[in-house]
């Protein structure tokens, strides 16, 4: 068969063409991210601060992201939540899952997703590398350091004397960490500084308030409080005031409500936990994994206690998160 040079020429620039288009194409469909985020107790107000960060970055990378959770602000529920999950993985198909892992029970789930093939990633935790089975990477602060940071905030108010209250929201791996590493560094570092036995709050803000007030009816001498968990400072400050206590009250988590607070006096500060700027880094993590990008395991963000001068900055990011 005869071709001659400029046919030859004419077929090798189409076929050039052709394969550019294809990797164009393929290139599109790389960057085309679809990813879920699992989280119990989604309308928790922490929570949904998590979520703002998560769908904030979401939407300045591009990326189709969907949030779902069983749809209570006090109830912890993994029951009722993996069902939603489920159902929104039948009907869509994801790239990449994000599962909110403070509690052990969720890990079979995160493991159950991973065997089918899809990455996922935790935050507000860091598991060490390897001890939860296909997890692919984790975003949070240090959690032991927020401890240590409310410890030594609360210690240096006291002026290193005093009695404190320590409460959780219930008991697990995150604030059993952060209210360890608090007794341990008021033990070292304030000796003079009593730290009562830690009693669970909950997340139901009248009982956990009713709590607190019996607490201080109970200890005469506390004077100061921290809380592990995101209601705290209103728990707290709630039954200062009724309890007619003075009292330096330190909690967790920049919400409006808790800002208004500090900024009121009515509390002293806040362990400003990295919880938007940790979410935003989870849909960064979950997109490049979704390319078959590779990412670091650990992504350990920094927290510090803040007080009424340092507010303005956290306020403009509620403002920028439309809460």
């Amino acid at each position: 068969m005869n071709i001659s040079k400029r046919t030859l020429v004419k077929g090798l620039l189409g076929a050039a063409a052709l394969v550019a288009g294809l990797g164009a194409a393929g290139a599109s469909y790389a960057q085309d991210v679809t990813l879920l985020w699992v989280q119990a107790m989604k309308d928790h107000p922490v929570h949904r601060l998590m979520q703002a960060g998560f769908l904030d970055k979401c939407k300045e990378l591009g990326y189709t992201c969907e949030v779902v959770g069983d749809p209570s602000a006090t109830n912890w529920d993994i029951p009722a939540t993996l069902p939603l999950a489920e159902a929104a993985l039948s009907r869509t198909k994801f790239n990449a899952v994000g599962v909110y892992g403070p509690d052990p029970a969720i890990y079979s789930y995160i493991t159950k997703l991973a065997k089918e093939g899809l990455p996922v990633v935790t935050w507000h935790v860091l598991p060490p590398e390897g001890t939860v089975d296909g997890l692919k990477a984790a975003a949070a602060q240090d959690i032991a350091a927020a401890g240590t940071n409310a410890a030594i905030a609360i210690g240096d108010k006291l002026g290193g004397k005093g009695t404190v209250a320590l409460t959780q929201g219930a008991s697990n791996d995150t604030e059993n960490a952060m209210s360890d590493a608090f007794r341990k560094t008021i033990a070292d570092k304030y000796p003079d500084i009593k730290v009562l036995e830690t009693q669970m709050e909950g997340f139901e803000p009248s009982a956990a308030e009713g709590k607190a007030i019996a607490i201080l009816q109970g200890n005469p001498d506390v004077n100061a409080a921290f809380g592990t968990t995101g209601n705290s400072i209103q728990t707290w400050s709630g039954a200062a005031r009724k309890a007619g206590r003075d009292v330096v009250i330190i909690g967790m988590d920049y919400i409006r409500q808790n800002l208004d607070l500090v900024k009121s006096g009515a509390a002293y500060g806040i362990v400003a936990q990295p919880l938007y700027e940790e979410s935003a880094k989870v849909a960064e993590l979950l997109g490049a994994l979704a390319k078959g990008e590779t990412v670091s395991y650990m992504n350990v963000l920094p927290s510090k206690v803040i007080t009424a001068a340092d507010l303005d900055p956290y306020y403009k990011m509620l403002d920028s998160a439309g809460q």
